[in-house]
């Protein structure tokens, strides 16, 4: 049975893991979009019960709105079709909420296992045409070298790295996919940022979810919900019922504020204003503008 994780818990992993991608390009991947400005939700209308939903979802600088997926088969012609759906509902979508037509971009990223695979397919009145990354191109176990050594060193990992650290379960290595993917786990574990930590292990069972080991990921879905995504949820609320009671706090001030000018203003017909300032606890200066109103 699989391991659920609760509603306020997606929302902490799809927050860090957003705060990661906002303001990356994806140049060195290859793939020439506008920046990310954020992360959208990845579920859309008319997605039945036993229907995939796509893998990742992005606001980009020129509003257009980018749908990312990895893919490690090579069924081409299958998974264009999937994503004509996932088009047309992201469409339909914007459509119904503000009769905007929403321009939506699509890129693939290939598992090192597939070597070529089309960027374009037409199916008569409809085409569908794809920016395609092929991480065969890109060397798994160097970037897990280098990633590993900067962790262990306690250097921060940039966004751009992090995004390195998420997509090396894709790259071209001699190990077996499971084996980098434990070990991008175990890396993802020693970050010292817990949300960038999050970012990444989210991340990582978001780019694997077509070939991790199940009962493996369900440990990590364990290990996240028990350590970690449930105290930072936690010291989110805390802080923001802080941040409301300093809200609430500065509203009462601005209140009294308005008042004690009010007062002053009603005095200026009767005292001088170093009276007023002396009564009122306002300055001199406060007083004085008050006048010359």
């Amino acid at each position: 049975m699989e391991t659920k994780i609760t509603y306020h818990a997606k929302d902490v992993l799809f927050k860090s893991l957003s705060e990661v991608y906002k303001d990356q390009a994806l140049t060195s991947y290859g793939l020439d979009f506008p920046k990310i400005v954020r992360m959208l939700p990845n579920e859309f209308p008319q997605v039945k019960a036993d229907e995939k939903k796509a893998d990742s979802v992005f606001l980009l600088e020129d509003d257009s709105v980018l749908l990312l997926e990895y893919e490690s088969n090579n069924r081409i012609k299958e998974n264009f079709i999937k994503y004509g759906e996932y088009i047309i509902r992201i469409i339909n979508r914007y459509y119904r909420e503000s009769r905007e037509i929403k321009t939506v971009n699509m890129a693939v990223i290939y598992a090192s296992n597939i070597v070529e695979a089309e960027n374009k397919i037409s199916f008569g009145s409809l085409s569908i045409g794809v920016q395609s990354v092929f991480m065969k191109n890109f060397d798994g176990e160097l970037a897990l070298r280098n990633i590993h050594d900067k962790i262990k060193s306690g250097e921060e990992l940039t966004n751009e790295e992090i995004i390195r650290l998420i997509l090396l379960p894709l790259m071209k290595s001699k190990k077996k996919r499971q084996e980098i993917i434990e070990e991008s786990m175990d890396l993802a574990k020693n970050i010292k940022d817990g949300k960038k930590q999050l970012a990444v292990i989210a991340g990582l069972l978001t780019v694997t979810d077509k070939f991790i080991d199940e009962e493996y990921a369900k440990n990590i879905r364990e290990w996240l919900r028990m350590t970690k995504v449930e105290k930072i949820y936690e010291e989110e609320k805390q802080k923001l019922i802080e941040e409301k009671e300093k809200e609430k706090q500065k509203l009462l001030k601005e209140k009294e504020k308005e008042k004690t000018l009010e007062i002053a203003k009603n005095l200026l017909d009767v005292l001088v204003p170093e009276q007023i300032a002396k009564k009122t606890g306002l300055t001199l200066d406060e007083v004085l503008k008050l006048k010359n109103l």
